[in-house]
């Protein structure tokens, strides 16, 4: 019996891929369950286009991501603190605080879980931050810290 997987089944195949399966298998399990359709016609037809639509949207969503990745490249944000001794901060920047300044100066919406700061910044300078777009596509950021 052949049929079309409409979600991924462990040990046997992705969503969309067309399987030879016995009968019993099909009928009182795929079937009934929704993992499967019968491999007509029609429903390939259906899963090939849905596939081409969902290949369109990740490569549309991958443009929009190199274009922000390189829109976030060009740009600098600069973080006013006040300072003690050795240039340590009373305080951090935090990954939170860099999204926030985004937003703010920039009009750049981004989840501060996707700016990669290992541990906040308490020294004034200049840094580089990873920040992860969508399809693992991910820009530098360039941070200045200046005391007050």
């Amino acid at each position: 019996m052949k049929v079309l997987l409409l979600r991924d089944v462990e040990h046997l195949g992705k969503a969309g891929e067309i399987k030879d399966v016995s009968g019993g298998f099909g009928r009182n399990y795929l079937l009934p369950k929704g993992f499967a359709v019968l491999a007509t016609k029609s429903h390939i037809k259906q899963a090939e286009e849905r596939l081409a639509a969902q290949r369109r949207r990740a490569e549309a969503a991958r443009r929009e991501a190199e274009a922000l990745a390189a829109k976030l490249s060009a740009l600098t944000l600069t973080f006013t603190a006040k300072v003690g001794e050795q240039d340590r901060l009373y305080g951090s920047v935090t990954n939170a605080d860099i999204a926030t300044k985004l937003r703010e100066e920039a009009g750049i919406e981004i989840d501060r879980r996707k700016i990669a700061l290992e541990d906040p910044i308490k020294r004034t300078g200049e840094y580089e931050v990873l920040v992860e777009l969508a399809g693992g596509i991910t820009a530098t950021l360039k941070v200045v810290v200046v005391g007050e």
